[in-house]
């Protein structure tokens, strides 16, 4: 696994109208894939980078499914545990003239049973970079303290942590826990990623500078502004990257995108413009499209 991303978290079945209207009115449904560090992880493998994805699904048909699906772009499923114990989370795509609902079905799922004794799944040995998303210390205690732990044995290593606040509301207890929990992952890691929205509702920062001055990240910090564009502050300085117009189908899964882009740029050792560009540009094919995950085997005229 020498130069392996190594991504964590849940990975859920995802059910969407395949008629692209409300759930209440819409006939047939599509049955797909989802989660934000899979959706990473393959497209990095697409990328042609060597990733691996570690959790837990339930002994069932969407259990099995979602390690197939994610097994068959490339990306190294060993550390994907079955718990046999525990469903296999799900959740629903709701459109609507305001955008897209989600609805979650994940509580008490395999993988909000993650705790620490999961770290021994993850082989930092070889690795390169470890990404984590907020996401999954909002689903449990022992979820909280197993990304604690591995950016502790991750920095021990010496391999890069990748953090996206991926700020979920519906999960977390208040807004004042997952602020403080959040912020304090991020200083922890080497990158991170976040929304200026989700810093304004987090933290009250209402621009990419403010962001930046309230985290004091020990790392490279890049601000997400939606169809504005994507802002990179590093030792290096300040970065700023437009985002291209694109027609939006729907937003949701864009921001792993956006992140499997950056990293992909960044393992490449691409310059800071370059690296936010390919961001911007799989962002790019997530919104044109119903699916968080879009395959980018080959970048050419997409």
């Amino acid at each position: 696994m020498t130069g392996t991303t190594v991504c964590l978290g849940e990975t859920m079945a995802q059910v969407t109208p395949a008629d692209g209207q409300g759930l209440q009115h819409s006939r047939e449904l599509r049955l797909a894939v989802a989660g934000a560090e899979s959706t990473v992880a393959q497209y990095l493998a697409d990328l042609g980078h060597r990733a691996a994805w570690v959790s837990r699904v339930g002994d069932d048909p969407l259990g099995r499914r979602i390690v197939a699906a994610i097994a068959g772009r490339g990306v190294d499923v060993a550390g994907a545990r079955v718990d046999p114990e525990a469903p296999t989370g799900v959740y629903f795509k709701d459109p609507g003239p305001q955008g897209t609902a989600v609805h979650y079905y994940r509580r008490g799922s395999a993988a909000s049973r993650m705790g620490p004794s999961d770290a021994e799944r993850v082989d930092l040995a070889g690795a390169r970079l470890l990404h984590l998303t907020g996401i999954t210390p909002a689903l449990s205690q022992g979820c909280s303290e197993l990304v604690e732990l591995l950016m502790e044995r991750a920095a021990q290593a010496g391999v890069l942590v990748s953090f996206d606040v991926n700020h979920r509301p519906a999960l977390w207890s208040s807004l004042d826990h997952a602020a403080v929990t959040l912020r304090d992952l991020a200083r922890r890691a080497d990158v991170v990623f976040v929304g200026r929205d989700e810093g304004e509702r987090l933290w009250g920062t209402a621009t990419a500078e403010e962001i930046h001055a309230h985290l004091a990240p020990r790392g490279t910090l890049i601000v997400k502004d939606g169809e504005v564009g994507a802002t990179e502050f590093s030792d290096a300085g300040r970065q700023f990257v437009p985002a291209p117009a694109v027609e939006v189908i729907e937003a949701v899964g864009a921001g792993d995108a956006f992140a499997a882009g950056y990293l992909s740029g960044l393992l490449h050792g691409s310059s800071s413009a370059e690296r936010l560009a390919l961001g911007h540009h799989l962002a790019g094919r997530t919104l044109r499209s119903i699916e968080d995950y879009v395959p980018a085997d080959t970048l050419e005229g997409n």
